[in-house]
C-alpha cells in the first residue's frame, strides 16, 4: 500500500509502521485518539456538574 512502510526486525517480523502523514493525517489523527480513549478507559470519572461547578470556582466559568 502506498504511503504506509513496515519496519521489520532480523528475523522479518513486522515491528513498526511509518505512515505518510500528508496522506494519511486524518486516519492516524483517529487511530490515535482511539488508543488515547482506550488508555484513559479507566481512570477515575467526574460529571459534568462537577466540573462546571469546579470551572465556577475557578472563575472560568460564569453561571448558568
Amino acid at each position: 500500500m502506498q504511503g504506509i512502510n513496515f519496519v521489520v526486525d532480523d528475523k522479518q517480523q513486522q515491528v513498526a509502521v511509518v505512515i505518510d502523514l500528508q496522506q494519511y493525517g486524518d486516519l492516524w489523527e483517529d487511530f490515535y485518539d482511539s488508543l488515547i480513549a482506550a488508555k484513559r478507559k479507566d481512570e477515575p470519572r467526574e460529571s459534568l456538574a462537577d466540573f462546571k461547578s469546579e470551572l465556577i470556582q475557578q472563575g472560568k466559568l460564569k453561571h448558568a
